[in-house]
């Protein structure tokens, strides 16, 4: 871990709540939006969301499963993610959530006519901004996370 956390101190809030109270609350509540407001279903909100901690390397992200409506997507899904181009488990939307999520990620200046033209085929503009949304705090919570080694101490219980 890269910040000193007081013994006796959970890490994440510390760091997000009590060293930096007005930028860590209000990330806090844009990262915890997203999972509240969703309208995208689970295996598009899922694709995207764990492409993105694959590429960012987040240990608490990789462990983490997303629950929806009382449903978690199965144990595999992280393995399909990986494999999003050839994999036969996703329907479209699911292939371009995870498509977009690693072109965001890694080559947003990448992403060109052809790409939307396709993604304005299987999503709506509400559903594109949504994930848009999604995406870049998935992107930047982990990868700060990350960066500040907060993920190898914040696991999930039992792991």
């Amino acid at each position: 871990m890269r910040i000193d956390i007081p013994e006796g101190q959970h890490p994440i809030e510390y760091v997000w709540g009590d060293l930096v109270p007005g930028i860590g609350m209000a990330a806090a509540n844009f990262s915890l939006s997203v999972y509240a407001h969703t309208t995208l279903g689970l295996r598009e909100f899922e694709a995207a969301r764990l492409r993105v901690a694959q590429i960012n390397g987040c240990v608490f992200c990789l462990d983490w499963r997303t629950e929806l409506k009382g449903e978690k997507v199965e144990e595999e899904f992280s393995d399909a993610v990986t494999e999003w181009r050839t994999t036969d488990r996703f329907d479209e939307r699911t292939r371009m959530s995870a498509e977009y999520a690693e072109r965001f990620t890694l080559d947003h200046h990448g992403l060109d006519d052809e790409f939307w033209d396709r993604m304005n085929r299987h999503y709506t503009q509400l559903e594109i901004v949504e994930l848009t949304m999604s995406i870049g705090s998935w992107l930047v919570f982990g990868r700060l996370n990350h960066v500040l080694g907060l993920d190898s101490v914040c696991m999930l219980p039992g792991h």
